[in-house]
């Protein structure tokens, strides 16, 4: 008989799976392991990077390896991107999903609220990773998110979903005058990305 962990291994493959078939906006692009133990996750969803000159850039393609190391599912996933990111909760080796983790949370919600995260629709400039990244996103809360489409393959039912915790903690975390996610986009025709924006 199978170990509890070898079956919650073969739970989330099934599951995650099932669930981003066909899904333009992530795709599992590469696993290692049987049960798979290490995921490579390709997301097509705009976010920021830093050019070598230092303008923040957008860019429509994203890498993200999740390793289930042995603690897990105890402990969180040990997420990075493999692709340059530029946000408050992600820095070269690691995106910050600890804080917010629960053994019952599935891999599949995980990397899609890594999506959010990627597209500045979940943030936390309390906290960050990446100092600069929270501070700019704190100045520039007219420009976000970056990516407005919803990241989750649609439900299969009519029902939507309520907001995780780390949703709720997202939104509680954010200083005055931060726009959630949920609040409507008030940007005018003109595109803010035609601007140049450097960072010094």
């Amino acid at each position: 008989m199978p170990s509890p962990r070898t079956r919650r291994l073969l739970l989330d493959h099934q599951t995650i799976t099932n669930r981003l078939a066909g899904w333009p906006l992530i795709e599992i692009t590469g696993t290692a392991g049987m049960p798979p133990e290490i995921y490579r996750f390709t997301y097509h969803i705009k976010g920021l990077y830093v050019a070598d000159n230092g303008e923040i850039l957008e860019r429509n393609l994203h890498v993200l390896e999740a390793n289930l190391s042995l603690g897990y599912p105890r402990r969180a996933p040990q997420c990075r991107m493999l692709t340059p990111v530029f946000h408050p909760n992600f820095n070269e080796s690691m995106a910050c999903i600890g804080d917010f983790w629960a053994a019952s949370e599935g891999l599949d919600d995980l990397v899609i609220r890594i999506g959010r995260m990627i597209a500045y629709q979940e943030y936390n400039t309390k906290s960050p990773l990446n100092g600069l990244a929270a501070k700019w996103a704190a100045q520039n809360v007219n420009l976000l998110p970056i990516d407005s489409r919803n990241i989750a393959p649609p439900l299969e039912s009519s029902e939507t979903t309520p907001p995780t915790s780390f949703t709720a903690a997202i939104v509680a975390a954010e200083p005055p005058g931060t726009r959630s996610p949920e609040q409507p986009d008030e940007r005018s025709t003109e595109d803010p990305w035609s601007r140049k924006i450097s960072i010094s």
